[in-house]
């Protein structure tokens, strides 16, 4: 870290002085002149110019010239002596400056008219095109490697230049406008009766970049993981190569190895935001499920305003019409036949009951067997009638349960070491086995599968690990039928430990 990184920017103190209205008026005109390339001004020029201004009837040319100080003071200007235009001694003494304003003072005017008309408000777009810019450009990149031919270090750094240009308009554009549609102003118009004339238009905006995104952003991924970062070395050189060759004083001495190192970690970032690491998910994931969110919000939206606004809608002519329906009816019993279409049935009982018969949800009613409800008095003094009952003694019949459960299980075990074949078991060796057996593989396979290096332990306390060889099919046979699936193959680990010792 440098020394001098977070030191306290003084360039910055004219953003909050007493006089602010009058620096800012200054270094504005100044940030002005130099995006016409018109680098040193003349005091004169500056105070003809204020004079035009607002709020500068009482201004003079000594508050000119204390403002221009401290701002020298402050290095948002640099002075220079002007002594080849004296015109008398009398100018020579006052020592006549022309000023320039430095690279902070431009940055500072460069950012505040920014954000001047962007106003307070959150731009950006979801611009689909970026993608495949920056795709175009990417897929450029992996020719030059691949052929291990690159062009002049000048076009070199063009194309890497492009690369991050379109990475960070992506990112800071999309950021923005996912901010500008959580922002309460776009969520204050969302609840007013004008969006309705824009949901169209909003949903398919995102629609459309949700589909161009999943278009290039997966071969955007694809191009990032077949690239190493070793084989950028070349490419990184030329561009190396090309920013010495631009003259600029403040390079003498910098660090080379820096400058490649800060180049490779832009491009981890970029991968990172693309691909994700071990500590999260990708942003690209991230933007389409925001995406996503947001179409959903959107119709969400619509809908309760379809909802408030057909409430609030007069239902006058509906019962008019309703009205002269009933009014052509030839008799009463089809007036009653038309109010239960229209209406509904009248004086409906609703009987509830706890009783679940069955869990599929289509059995009708009439399918299900007649059940029988109590009902039980509604006071306070009712208790339902008990029996006292006796302690049975049990554990015969858990001792019978648990000899057939060990049973089972050294009948398996037995089986087991049946087909074994040295410390392996190797389902392609195996002739017919039992059904119980082939369930109990299957689920060995199921917990190897849970592990990262598909081990795991037998209920005897065996450690075995599940090799799995996709390239090979095999046909298990079993009792119950044959079975397709790769070779499996079961190493006892605890067997090979024993036999080492």
């Amino acid at each position: 870290m440098e020394p001098n990184q977070f030191r306290r920017v003084k360039e910055a103190s004219y953003l909050t002085a007493d006089k602010v209205w009058s620096y800012r008026t200054i270094l504005r005109y100044f940030y002005l002149q130099h995006e016409r390339m018109r680098e040193f001004l003349l005091p004169e020029e500056i105070y003809a110019h204020l004079k035009e201004q607002p709020g500068f009837d009482l201004y003079t040319e000594e508050d000119l010239h204390q403002d221009l100080a401290q701002l020298v003071n402050w290095n948002n200007l640099n002075a220079r002596q002007e002594t080849g235009r004296s015109r008398s001694i009398e100018e020579f003494k006052k020592k006549r400056f022309r000023y320039q304003s430095t690279p902070y003072t431009i940055e500072f005017e460069r950012m505040l008219e920014h954000m001047e008309k962007g106003g307070e408000a959150f731009g950006g777009s979801l611009e689909k095109k970026e993608f495949e810019r920056l795709y175009s450009a990417l897929a450029t990149i992996e020719t030059m490697l691949e052929r291990s031919e690159f062009p002049p270090a000048d076009e070199c750094y063009q194309l890497w230049n492009d690369v991050f240009t379109y990475f960070r308009s992506i990112g800071k554009n999309t950021s923005d406008y996912m901010a500008h549609l959580n922002s309460e102003e776009a969520e204050e118009r969302m609840q007013t009766e004008a969006f309705l004339v824009f949901k169209n238009q909003f949903t398919t905006y995102l629609r459309d970049f949700i589909v161009g995104l999943q278009q290039t952003a997966s071969k955007i991924q694809d191009l990032l993981a077949t690239i190493d970062t070793a084989d950028l070395n070349p490419l990184i050189q030329q561009v190396m190569i090309h920013q010495k060759q631009v003259p600029r004083f403040e390079d003498v001495g910098l660090d080379e190895e820096a400058l490649i190192h800060e180049q490779i970690e832009k491009w981890h970032g970029m991968c990172t935001w693309f691909l994700g690491n071990v500590h999260g998910e990708s942003e690209l994931e991230m933007l389409q499920e925001r995406t996503n969110e947001q179409i959903r919000r959107i119709t969400r939206v619509v809908q309760r305003l379809g909802e408030r606004h057909h409430y609030f809608r007069s239902r006058k002519k509906d019962y008019l019409h309703l009205a002269r329906w009933f009014e052509a009816v030839p008799d009463v019993h089809s007036a009653h036949e038309l109010s239960s279409v229209v209406f509904g049935v009248f004086h409906t009982r609703h009987l509830l009951s706890d009783h679940i018969p069955t869990d599929d949800i289509y059995t009708d009613v009439w399918d299900e067997a007649p059940i029988d409800h109590e009902t039980k008095p509604h006071v306070r003094t009712y208790r339902e009638k008990t029996r006292p009952g006796a302690i049975v003694d049990k554990t015969k019949e858990k001792e019978d349960v648990l000899a057939a459960h060990l049973k089972q299980k050294k009948l398996e075990q037995e089986t087991l070491e049946a087909y074994m074949s040295g410390d392996e078991i190797k389902l392609k060796d195996l002739p017919q086995i039992e059904a119980h057996v082939r369930k109990m593989l299957l689920a060995w396979i199921g917990k190897a599968m849970t592990a990262k290096d598909h081990t795991f332990k037998t209920e005897h306390g065996r450690e075995v690990q599940v090799v799995v060889d996709e390239t090979e099919q095999i046909k298990l046979k079993a009792e119950d039928g044959d079975m397709l699936m790769p070779a499996v193959t079961f190493r006892f680990l605890d067997q090979k430990v024993s036999e080492k010792s």
